[in-house]
């Protein structure tokens, strides 16, 4: 039986915690988490919506009851079709982060095969994501290849 489940409305403040592990160790933020409250209802309601967009797979804590230990979250865009690609659904995988005492027991993996096996199943034929330089290996033994699109963004 899998660790791995999809993540429900109430697990939204354990994600966004999770997600707060992740922002800290890639860009050190401070310590406010005011935006946390701001986000709970679209991340409620994103996460009652089995048949969306968006999903997140998580593991529970082994040691902490209610606490999440693991959390992957993913979106499907669409973009116009290519060859090779004429359906032009793209996954994108972020907030990928594991509780610092429940590292190293290959929960980040679980979670991440889960939200590939979500991607396959909606007809996903790429997905992209960023990667930290600690967690590059995980998804380079995934099938994950480097590439050297430019990004630029634009923040509104």
């Amino acid at each position: 039986m899998s660790l791995v489940r999809r993540a429900l409305p109430e697990d939204a403040e354990e994600v966004l915690r999770l997600r707060q592990v992740m922002i800290d160790a890639l860009f050190p933020s401070g310590p406010s988490l005011a935006w946390h409250s701001d986000s709970l209802p679209t991340l409620r309601a994103e996460l009652s919506e089995a048949d969306g967009d968006f999903a997140a797979f998580v593991v529970d804590h082994p040691r902490r009851p209610g606490a999440l230990a693991s959390l992957v979250a993913g979106t499907i865009d669409y973009r116009i079709g290519r060859p090779g690609d004429p359906r032009g659904l793209v996954g994108f995988v972020f907030s990928v982060a594991t509780d610092p005492d429940a590292r190293r027991r290959g929960y980040a993996r679980a979670c991440m095969t889960t939200l590939l096996g979500w991607f396959r199943e909606r007809g996903v034929r790429r997905v992209q994501l960023t990667a930290s330089p600690e967690a590059e290996p995980l998804y380079v033994s995934l099938g994950f290849r480097p590439k050297p699109d430019p990004l630029l963004e634009l923040t509104l």
